[in-house]
């Protein structure tokens, strides 16, 4: 078996029946927050938070969903997690309150970004488990290779949003999907999916679409489903 030059990588996701993984197009929507409150949909969800707990060490995530799930706003000092977050922040959404709770929450953050200006860096001082990766243009190839390369990482649960998902599936960085179906109709063609970015067009472009082999199947308490996949790149 040919030996990468990055890390293994999954894919883990929380998502309705189609596919989608908000509850609509407005940031003020949020699955966390709303699925928890709908009758037929709460009464399972704490099964994928179950799941999660048993997923890879470093979990790949961006700033805008730190920004949204309000790391950014919060005052408490939370409670430590045995969890390395690498969170790829270019706008930047995250502000210095934010960085500075991610790195009180986690054993290491590793801070993605190409804004030499980030918030981040005025904590650099402060905080020992505060890694900085400053690309010009950031690369996923590149970045997967230097986490690789430079800080021994083996594997990576990705749970981004449906644009960065589909960066890291057009490069073939997706070894596996993970997913939790809950049971629940969302709709709306501009509400987030698991897999948004650029469509193809051409039929020449047919090879940037990934098959997948089933590995595992779940039929979980409460309607909720548990899929696993391979997949074939």
């Amino acid at each position: 078996m040919e030996k990468l030059n990055r890390p293994i990588n999954t894919l883990f996701m929380l998502m309705s029946l189609d596919g989608k993984i908000n509850s609509g197009d407005s940031d003020a929507l949020d699955v966390d927050r709303d699925w928890c409150k709908i009758e037929g949909v709460k009464e399972g969800l704490y099964q994928y938070y179950e799941i999660e707990k048993t997923t890879d060490w470093y979990s790949l995530n961006t700033g805008r969903v730190m920004e949204k799930i309000g790391v950014n706003t919060r005052k408490e000092k939370p409670q430590k997690i045995d969890c390395r977050f690498i969170i790829i922040d270019r706008k930047p959404h995250l502000n210095e309150n934010g960085v500075e709770y991610l790195c009180n929450w986690v054993e290491t953050l590793f801070l993605v970004t190409d804004n030499k200006n980030h918030p981040a860096y005025q904590l650099l001082d402060k905080f020992d488990n505060l890694k900085i990766l400053y690309y010009e243009n950031i690369d996923l190839s590149n970045l997967m290779e230097d986490l690789k390369k430079n800080y021994d990482v083996e594997k990576i649960t990705i749970q981004s949003g449906g644009t960065l998902n589909c960066e890291f599936l057009r490069k073939g960085l997706i070894d596996y999907v993970n997913i939790v179906i809950a049971p629940i109709l969302v709709g709306g063609s501009t509400t987030n999916t698991l897999i948004d970015g650029k469509a193809i067009s051409k039929v020449e472009e047919l090879n940037q679409l990934k098959p997948l082999k089933l590995l595992e199947t779940h039929v979980l308490q409460n309607s909720y489903i548990q899929l696993k996949y391979k997949v074939l790149n």
